[in-house]
């Protein structure tokens, strides 16, 4: 496939993160057996990350604005351009020496967004997507999956954890979507979540509560392999509102009526 100069910029950014962060993933893996524990190696990891992100998309595109999880917005002098950075997306797993965390990078121009790159070291795989380029991962093109009814569906989802989320809401699409659905998986990472869907290994997506460094570089990646995505009202203010419902055409209108809906009755 042929990438523009933009999405060369944001690979090799991403890619020589996700090679840090490979280093010391291996580290944290040893780490799991001291009494200290890894927290301060990865918080560290994180750091690094973003400044090894944020030094190669700035050293290529200088005038750019910058938004990455770890550090202060910088604004950027060219006012259309701004990188939206998550530089360790799954924490938590990365922690734990689960292997399913990624560097993410979206470019927005104009308030839109128009390219996004994923990459999990820990598994090779190199999700990109530009606007009205299409979606690949390593190379291969990406379409979204064909399934038109939610009985034969995998969904993916977030689950709210200790201290974030409305557990009682979650709980009750959880019990709406679970008596719907052929299954339902989380991989931990919202940036993983999304090219999962991209990729077709799972047909519906949704969540709440989340940034826009954890969703900018997927939603890209989700229309241009042809699914729909939707903030939880309906609209397309997803990095605004936090929330998002995925699939394709069919899958994604399904799915947000299932998760809309109030509490099932007890018998």
């Amino acid at each position: 496939m042929a990438r523009s100069a933009l999405l060369n910029v944001m690979v090799q950014a991403a890619m020589k993160a996700g090679r840090s962060l490979s280093r010391d993933f291996g580290e944290v893996q040893q780490l799991q057996v001291s009494v200290k524990g890894p927290s301060d190696y990865v918080s560290q990891a994180d750091i690094k990350s973003e400044k090894i992100v944020r030094e190669e998309l700035l050293k290529a595109r200088p005038t750019y604005g910058f938004l990455g999880e770890e550090g202060e917005e910088i604004k950027g002098t060219d006012g259309t351009h701004r990188w939206i950075v998550d530089p360790l997306d799954g924490t938590t797993n990365f922690l734990h020496g689960f292997p399913m965390f990624s560097v993410s990078i979206a470019l927005e121009r104009g308030g839109e967004l128009v390219a996004g790159v994923i990459f999990n070291p820990a598994t090779d795989e190199l999700f990109t997507a530009e606007k009205g380029g299409g979606a690949y991962m390593n190379d291969r093109r990406l379409r979204v999956a064909g399934r038109k009814k939610l009985t034969d569906s995998i969904v993916i989802c977030g689950v709210p954890h200790l201290g974030r989320g409305n557990h009682g809401k979650f709980l009750v699409q959880l019990a709406n979507v679970m008596g719907e659905v052929s299954g339902v998986r989380r991989t931990g990472a919202a940036s993983i979540d999304m090219a999962y869907l991209a990729a077709g290994h799972v047909d519906g997506y949704w969540e709440e509560g989340l940034a826009p460094w954890d969703i900018a570089a997927g939603i890209v990646l989700i229309r241009e392999a042809g699914g729909f995505i939707y903030d939880a009202d309906g609209g397309t203010k997803m990095l605004e509102k936090g929330s998002l419902i995925a699939g394709n055409e069919y899958i994604q209108k399904s799915l947000s009526e299932v998760v809309s809906r109030p509490a099932p009755k007890k018998a």
